[in-house]
């Protein structure tokens, strides 16, 4: 498996947004869930993969960055499976999905506060007694004094994916990278797990994803990203230190940048 490396010295970022799928959150990780007691909500949630992911932010806080987060819905819902077995109207579809997105959110942010780190969760629409009103001055202010704000409940609209909720919330809240973490360590040519010469790219321009429909996020996303010079870097979310890595300027993973 090779890699593109076209490399150049990496910039530094002070304020992130990281993008968690709910799926990785609800699968275990290689040395923990599968191979002792799985402490989870039904398969739903891994608490040792929260652990991970928590401890990961904790140590990139305690360096000075300030960061955001939005986590999808899939280890609890998936939409689109049920607009198509059951029939289910999109729109119904997308409200259950920001709900379990909310779900979620609660979850990892009982999960920082374990680790240490202040956080609380912002939904666009109310949902008062469970998280506070999404508002930009306050959720920048927030993050300024080193609290981690969960951007939950996607836009508070149907028909928009997390990858656009946290393309939105990276931008309005003037963050300068959306840190995509997943399962892969990024973005490649091909899948790499049905294509053994699959290339992995150390760094792309937006117009090279749209030109190759690489499939980093979904257009919309894309587009919002690129319009606003918003850099994109995607990595494995399992990544030993790999937050606070991409923070500092370490090559790692896929830096996807230049605005229109």
């Amino acid at each position: 498996m090779e890699v593109n490396t076209l490399l150049s010295p990496r910039k530094q970022f002070t304020r992130v947004l990281v993008k968690l799928s709910g799926e990785a959150l609800g699968a275990p990780t290689a040395s923990s869930c599968h191979t002792r007691n799985h402490s989870s909500a039904d398969g739903l949630l891994c608490h040792e993969t929260m652990n991970f992911v928590a401890a990961q932010i904790a140590e990139t806080i305690e360096k000075g960055v300030q960061i955001g987060m939005v986590i999808g819905g899939g280890n609890i819902f998936r939409g689109r499976q049920l607009v198509q077995d059951m029939n289910m109207a999109r729109r119904s579809a997308d409200s259950i999905g920001m709900l379990s997105t909310v779900i979620n959110a609660i979850a990892m942010a009982d999960i920082l506060r374990q680790n240490g780190v202040d956080a609380s969760v912002m939904t666009q629409n109310r949902l008062e007694r469970v998280a506070l009103a999404y508002d930009r001055e306050q959720a920048v202010e927030m993050m300024k004094s080193g609290k981690v704000v969960i951007f939950a409940g996607g836009l508070g609209m149907p028909y928009f994916t997390t990858d656009t909720a946290a393309a939105h919330r990276a931008v309005d809240t003037g963050c300068d990278v959306l840190i995509k973490a997943t399962k892969v360590d990024g973005v490649y040519s091909a899948d790499p797990r049905q294509d053994p010469e699959a290339t992995r790219f150390e760094k792309l321009t937006y117009d090279e994803v749209l030109q190759r429909r690489l499939g980093v996020m979904d257009l919309t996303a894309v587009t919002l990203c690129r319009e606003n010079g918003l850099d994109l870097l995607v990595l494995n979310m399992m990544e030993e230190g790999g937050i606070l890595r991409a923070s500092q300027g370490e090559t790692i993973g896929t830096l996807v940048s230049g605005g229109a």
